[in-house]
C-alpha cells in the first residue's frame, strides 16, 4: 500500500554514482542537460523550465536540494526531498532525478559533467551573480555550456505556498512510514505492547477549572461583561495529566510531585489514585496546589485567574524527591517542567543527577507564562519543547524552524528532539549520520477539529515516551505522539488518551490511506 505513493517512478531516482554508470562519461552519443533547484511546488514556470530544457539534450537530469541545505523563510521546505523527487520523476520529460547532499550544485556538476547546465531567465538578465559564476566556472573547466531558458512569466512557489498551500499530508506521512520501514500494523503492535512499561514521572502538578457561564448583560458604563456561574469543573492537569496518559497507556506509573494543604490537593490525590497512579507526594503547607480557571462564556474563553506560588522547593524537599527518583526501579524518567516550583536553575542538576543508569530520560519544558529553559535538560533521550520555548532556550527569535531545532538538538547533546509546531504538526530532530537526509523530518498535525488544544503536548509525551520505550523507531514516536495530541485537541478540558483511543486513530488514518 504505502509502495503506491512512489508508483513506478521511482526507478528515475538516482544516486549520483548511479546516474554516472548509466549516463556513460563525456563523451558522450547522447547529450545531457541538468537542472537544479528546491522544486518545493512543481509549477508552471516549472513546467516551462524543463521543457525547454529537455529540447536541448537527450538526457535531462533534475537534481534538486537537499532539505538541510534549504533555509529560506520559518517553514520550509513545504514538501520533503523524497517527495519533491517522485514529483519531478512523474514529468515525463525527466529522465532523471538526483537529490543533491550538498548545500550548491558544484561537486555534483564535477561529478556528473552534464553537456549543458540550465537556469531560468530570471538569472540571465545580463548580470552574472557569484554563484552562477562559479557554475559557469565548474562547467567551463570540462567544456559544458551554460544555458538560460526563456520565459515572461515567473512563478513563486513560495507564494503559493503562503496564500494557498495543498493537502499532502497523507503523501508525506505515507512516505516517512515507508522510508523507515514502518506499517500500520507495527504502529499498534507499538501501542499495544506498551503495558507494564515503569515509568516514573516528576513534575508540578496543576488543577486546571474550566468555569461554565452564560452571558445576561452587555457592557455599557464600563468593559465588563457580567455573566451568570453555570457550572465549574475541574481537572488534574501539569505532571498529572502526564502521569494519567502514560497509565491509560497501560504502563505502570510512580509520580513525584508538591501539593499544597488545601482541597483541591485532596482532589488530584484521589483523582491518580482512581486512576491507577502511585503517587508520592510532598504536602507544603506554605503553598497552595496550583490552580488555573478559565471562565467560558459560550465558544469563548473571557478570562483565566490562575492561583498559585512559584517559590522554589525548599532544598529538603529537593533532597526527598531526589531520593524517589534514586529509588524507585523505572525503565524511563519524565521530567514534566512547569515552573512552578520544583524544577529550576538550583535543583535541576541534583534531580537529574539521581536518576538510575539505563533508565531513558525524558525531559519537557512547558513554560507559557513564567521562565524556564530546556536547554538545561542537556545530555537527555528525548526532549520535547515547543518552538517558542526553543526560540528562548537559544535567544533566536529569527532562524528557520529546521535550522533552530536542529541548534537546540546540537547544543542539548540529546538523542531526538521533538519540536512541537502548533497546528503545523512537529519536527522531529534524531542522531544519525552527517547529512543523513532523515536526521530530521515532519510530521503533519492528524487534529480534524481543535476544542482544546491544552494539554496536547502532554499527551504527545507519554506516547512518545512508550513509543520510544517499546520501539527506537523515532518516526513511530512522532507519528503516535502526534495522533495522542489530536485526541487530546478535540477533547474539552485535560482528559487522558487511551490505548482503544489511539487505536481508534490509527484505524481511521489507514482507512484514510486506502480510500476508503
Amino acid at each position: 500500500m504505502l509502495q503506491a505513493v512512489g508508483g513506478n517512478y521511482r526507478r528515475k531516482i538516482k544516486t549520483v554514482d548511479e546516474l554516472c554508470d548509466v549516463i556513460g562519461a563525456r563523451p558522450r552519443a547522447k547529450k545531457v542537460i541538468m537542472c537544479h533547484g528546491v522544486f518545493d511546488l512543481v509549477h508552471p514556470g516549472h513546467i516551462r523550465h524543463l521543457l525547454y530544457a529537455k529540447e536541448k539534450a537527450d538526457i535531462l537530469v533534475a537534481s534538486l536540494t537537499a532539505d538541510a541545505h534549504i533555509t529560506k523563510a520559518q517553514y520550509r521546505p513545504f514538501v520533503p526531498q523524497e517527495l519533491r523527487a517522485l514529483n519531478l520523476a512523474a514529468l515525463e520529460m525527466v529522465d532523471f532525478v538526483v537529490i543533491d547532499p550538498n548545500p550548491t550544485p558544484m561537486t555534483n556538476i564535477a561529478r556528473i559533467q552534464p553537456d549543458y547546465f540550465a537556469k531560468g531567465y530570471e538569472y540571465g538578465n545580463g548580470q552574472v551573480n557569484p554563484k552562477t559564476q562559479q557554475e559557469l566556472d565548474a562547467l567551463q573547466s570540462y567544456g559544458g555550456e551554460l544555458l538560460f531558458t526563456p520565459g515572461d512569466v515567473v512563478y513563486s512557489s513560495s507564494h503559493l505556498i503562503e496564500n494557498d498551500p495543498p493537502n499532502i499530508a497523507l503523501e508525506k506521512f505515507l512516505l516517512l512510514m515507508e522510508a523507515d520501514g514502518l506499517d500500520f500494523d507495527r504502529l499498534r503492535r507499538i501501542v499495544e505492547t506498551c503495558e507494564g512499561k515503569r515509568v516514573h514521572v516528576v513534575g508540578d502538578i496543576i488543577v486546571d477549572s474550566l468555569t461554565y457561564t452564560t452571558m445576561i448583560g452587555g457592557m455599557t458604563k464600563t468593559p465588563t461583561p457580567s455573566v451568570r456561574f453555570d457550572n465549574r469543573t475541574d481537572f488534574v492537569g501539569g505532571a498529572g495529566i502526564v502521569a494519567k496518559h502514560l497509565k491509560s497507556a497501560g504502563a505502570e506509573v510512580t509520580f513525584s510531585t508538591v501539593l499544597g494543604d488545601d482541597a483541591l490537593a485532596e482532589f488530584a490525590l484521589k483523582d491518580l489514585e482512581s486512576a491507577g497512579v502511585n503517587i508520592m507526594p510532598i504536602i507544603d503547607r506554605a503553598r497552595p496546589t496550583t490552580n488555573k480557571n478559565a471562565y467560558v462564556c459560550g465558544d469563548y474563553r473571557l478570562l483565566k485567574v490562575d492561583t498559585l506560588d512559584n517559590r522554589s522547593i525548599t532544598d529538603k524537599q529537593a533532597d526527598m524527591i531526589a531520593g524517589q527518583i534514586a529509588n524507585v526501579h523505572a525503565e524511563a524518567v519524565v521530567f514534566s517542567d512547569f515552573r512552578h516550583g520544583i524544577f529550576n536553575r538550583r535543583t535541576i542538576p541534583g534531580l537529574t543527577g539521581v536518576i538510575p543508569q539505563g533508565a531513558f530520560r525524558v525531559a519537557d519544558s512547558q513554560v507559557a507564562s513564567r521562565w524556564g529553559n530546556i536547554l538545561e535538560f542537556k545530555g537527555f533521550d528525548l526532549l520535547t519543547p515547543n518552538e517558542r520555548e526553543a526560540r528562548f532556550a537559544l535567544a533566536d527569535q529569527d532562524t528557520g524552524v529546521r535550522p533552530l531545532a536542529a541548534k537546540l538538538h546540537e547544543e542539548a547533546d540529546c538523542k531526538t528532539v521533538i519540536l512541537k509546531l502548533g497546528d503545523r504538526g512537529v519536527l522531529t530532530c534524531r542522531r544519525g549520520k552527517e547529512n543523513d537526509p532523515r536526521s530530521f523530518f515532519v510530521v503533519d498535525s492528524f487534529t480534524h477539529k481543535v476544542i482544546d488544544a491544552v494539554g496536547a503536548g502532554d499527551a504527545l509525551l507519554a506516547y512518545a515516551t512508550l513509543s520510544l520505550l517499546t520501539d527506537e523507531s523515532e518516526v513511530a514516536a512522532s507519528v503516535l505522539g502526534s495522533m495522542a495530541a489530536a485526541l487530546e485537541c478535540e477533547c474539552d478540558g485535560n482528559i487522558p488518551i487511551g490505548r482503544a483511543d489511539l487505536l481508534g486513530r490509527i484505524d481511521m488514518v489507514e482507512k484514510h490511506a486506502r480510500f476508503e
